[in-house]
């Protein structure tokens, strides 16, 4: 079967998805606890922007502070257990705050598919033919040698395009003679993963040779426009002090009152989608076509047809070429929080027909 045709659409995707008008069952995208079509999220948003308005048209060094920014960062960092955290418009501009405030700190050292938002410049795309452990391994063989006593290494929490949950035990290996900045993109596991959805934070080992850091967008599972920086107070104060943070305009306030307002809606999505991929998985008949790990809703599979077959019975799935348009297309399942059982039988009676069917 070919590969599928791009799809247009005007419209929000959420469990489904009108397309030249046909409805399509929905499973792609990042956001995987539903909140940009969760009805409660969206009245909570409101509320904030009856307080707060559209947007906040300033700068956070302004003489005027808004309380709701103190707020959502105080809970942030009780949330996750960091001992302070930080909040801007985006993942991205997080990830840049932090890595230019480093810059010239130490050597830098990324880990296979790091994202460009905590690269420096286009010269520290990673190595993308190493997995993850490969990296790790050389790391802990060579650092010794290294002469920089100071070294940030920088990596993702997970890999959300093949589904693998990463390890972080080799951190007690590293040696005590130098000094480690570990800085790790949780933006996909934010929000799903980690004790109450908290991320991989509090999950880390302390040691006193290792600054752990950790940036996010808050626009995967959250469904907000923003990001976030955990790490010590004293690292927070310097990223205050940064250009970076004094010259953009921060998150929308509204969306951090809401927020700040909506744990238990957050704690309902994430309940409900931990069900859909439990019934999900029950139901697969061969479950080895998929890359998974348990509580995640990402189903990585090397079969790239599949993508083709269930776009021809309506329901869409993620498959790009990536990160290039010259590499082979990564292909995935991805559930939400607003699927309902009669989707996810569906789904699971379509791939389970399609595995089933001569090659």
């Amino acid at each position: 079967m070919s590969e599928p045709d791009h799809v247009h659409t005007d419209q929000l995707p959420g469990r489904t998805l009108m397309v030249d008008g046909a409805e399509y069952l929905y499973y792609s995208g990042t956001s995987y606890l539903g909140i940009s079509c969760n009805e409660a999220f969206r009245q909570c948003l409101v509320e904030g922007m009856r307080q707060y308005g559209t947007n906040y048209s300033s700068s956070r060094r302004s003489n005027l502070r808004l309380k709701v920014y103190e707020e959502a960062e105080s809970y942030l960092a009780a949330y996750t257990g960091a001992e302070a955290a930080l909040t801007m418009s985006s993942g991205f501009l997080a990830g840049q705050t932090l890595v230019q405030t480093l810059q010239g700190s130490g050597r830098f050292l990324y880990a296979p598919g790091t994202h460009p938002a905590v690269w420096r410049s286009p010269k520290d795309a990673p190595n993308t033919t190493h997995e993850f452990e490969e990296w790790v391994d050389w790391l802990l063989q060579e650092v010794l040698a290294m002469p920089e006593h100071h070294i940030v290494l920088v990596c993702n929490s997970l890999d959300p395009l093949q589904a693998r949950n990463y390890s972080f035990n080799w951190l007690t290996s590293l040696p005590p003679e130098k000094q480690f900045t570990l800085i790790i993109d949780d933006s996909h596991g934010f929000g799903v993963t980690g004790a109450g959805g908290a991320g991989i934070y509090s999950q880390l080992p302390q040691m006193p040779h290792v600054r752990l850091i950790v940036v996010s967008s808050f626009g995967k599972a959250f469904g907000i426009p923003a990001g976030v920086i955990l790490g010590e107070r004293q690292l927070i104060a310097a990223l205050t002090a940064s250009p970076y943070f004094g010259g953009a305009s921060p998150a929308v306030p509204s969306y951090l009152f809401a927020f700040n307002h909506c744990e238990e809606v957050f704690a309902e999505a994430r309940q409900k989608l931990f069900y859909n991929i439990a019934y999900f998985r029950e139901r697969l008949e061969r479950p080895e076509m998929f890359n998974f790990f348990d509580h995640y809703p990402v189903f990585s599979t090397h079969r790239e047809d599949l993508c083709a077959y269930l776009q021809h019975h309506h329901v869409l799935i993620s498959s790009f070429r990536y990160p290039t348009p010259a590499h082979e297309p990564i292909t995935r399942v991805i559930l939400n929080s607003l699927h309902t059982s009669q989707d996810l039988q569906r789904l699971t009676d379509l791939i389970n027909d399609f595995s089933s069917a001569p090659t």
